[in-house]
């Protein structure tokens, strides 16, 4: 009975859902469901009762529910004081998508001349999650994009970014200086995974819910949907485009900000040390 299988559990038992228990912990579904069954072979007990709606937990995965919390607490705990013992601090920090190139490489330089013998490890969530990993508990601190639900998140502005519309070359619109929402109604737009941060999806669709629409999970999805098939799709002004697209400013809607986040609730020097060090990039 290892962690990460009970990390599976717990989402799972908190989801209610195998398919949105997959997307927070963003897999899909076959391994997480070969997972569970594998943990009710190990136990001997029946952990869920399947419904057509879901999931259940049974009496003895209460049991288990009960039990599991407090002891991924203390597993955490004892990486890291095993890990500050031997002198190399753990930190988990999430990107989303191309966030992380954003801030560029003195954000790196910067974090390891002050902390030296910190172990740094990177999640890169995709679409699907704009806090990357850190609703999950994946990840200490992250960068990423606004706008998302951020109850119980604390972010701190590092860049101000006005949003475009990412089109071919040979699109009508692409050599305007400008397009508005009424410009582009009729388009085919790109699809968030189901399950995403309303705020979120609402902000980077630029259509109606089509259930037709193509789902994207990462940028380069998005930007070959683009190029390929002519779908529309919005992203950050100075997004990297490869050839043959073009990005035109969106001017009826805000800009996204560039933010470093982290949980409310955190208590580490080292988050509070990432987050000094990503304001001081900026201002520089």
């Amino acid at each position: 009975m290892d962690l990460r299988s009970l990390r599976y559990f717990v989402a799972v038992a908190e989801e209610c859902h195998i398919g949105r228990a997959a997307n927070r912990l963003h897999m899909t579904q076959p391994p997480l469901s070969r997972a569970i069954r594998q943990l009710e072979d190990e136990l001997g007990a029946l952990l869920f009762e399947r419904t057509p709606k879901g999931v259940t937990l049974t009496p003895a995965g209460k049991v288990l529910y009960e039990e599991t919390g407090p002891l991924l607490g203390r597993a955490d705990r004892i990486r890291r004081r095993v890990a500050a013992a031997a002198g190399t601090a753990p930190l988990a920090v999430g990107t989303l998508a191309d966030a992380a190139q954003q801030v560029g490489g003195r954000l790196v330089s910067l974090f390891r001349a002050r902390h030296p013998h910190v172990h740094v490890t990177l999640h890169e969530a995709d679409l699907g999650d704009p806090t990357a990993g850190l609703r999950a508990g994946l990840v200490d601190v992250a960068i990423t994009r606004t706008p998302f639900d951020d109850t119980g998140v604390s972010t701190r502005v590092l860049r101000s970014v006005p949003v475009g519309v990412v089109m071919r070359d040979d699109d009508p619109f692409a050599g305007h200086a400008s397009v508005s929402s009424t410009d582009l109604s009729g388009r085919r737009w790109v699809r968030l995974p189901d399950g995403a941060d309303p705020a979120w999806t609402a902000y980077w669709t630029g259509g109606g819910d089509d259930d037709g629409s193509p789902v994207m999970r990462t940028i380069q999805e998005c930007l070959q949907a683009v190029l390929w098939n002519g779908t529309s799709a919005l992203a950050p002004i100075d997004q990297p485009l490869p050839a043959g697209l073009v990005v035109v400013p969106l001017n009826d809607r805000p800009p996204s900000d560039l933010v470093v986040a982290w949980p409310r609730t955190a208590s580490s020097p080292l988050v509070r040390g990432f987050v000094q060090v990503a304001e001081n990039c900026r201002r520089t």
